[in-house]
């Protein structure tokens, strides 16, 4: 009866240990562009530092992130799940009549690349919502 409660406990606590989320962020690269005839905006976030680009020729500007700033976007990688990211459908369709411009969000994590589906600058699918808001926080010094 012992064995069986040992066993029982075991793979409890080995499925929680499994389901937190250890993120090491230092190797991944997440980037958010925005753009349209008039306009282009290219934020990178990559090893605790922000490149914001401008311009689609422009070279981009570097910034170093806070700690704070680091473990906010820790905080909101962790709630994203990196499969859905490829098929999370735009909440609106401004774009479709330069309503807004086009945006969309691309993660390489561990070598492998999710990029989402394209949406509205300003309005990306709820489930990345806060990821893009705390990438674009980044990008507010630069303007």
């Amino acid at each position: 009866m012992k064995f069986i409660a040992l066993l029982f406990l075991t793979i409890i606590l080995g499925n929680n240990c499994e389901g937190q989320k250890n993120v090491d962020l230092a190797d991944a690269k997440v980037e958010y562009t925005a753009n349209s005839r008039g306009m282009y905006n290219n934020i990178a976030v990559e090893n605790k530092t922000v490149f914001v680009t401008k311009t689609r020729d422009g070279k981009p500007v570097s910034n170093s992130l806070t700690d704070a700033q680091w473990n906010a976007l820790i905080k909101e990688f962790q709630k994203v799940n990196l499969e859905e990211i490829p098929n999370l459908k735009a909440p609106t369709q401004k774009r479709f009549h330069d309503g807004a411009a086009m945006a969309n969000l691309k993660v390489t994590y561990k070598g492998k690349t999710y990029e989402s589906q394209t949406f509205d600058n300003g309005f990306p699918p709820e489930k990345i919502k806060n990821l893009v808001n705390t990438i674009l926080s980044f990008s507010k010094k630069e303007e």
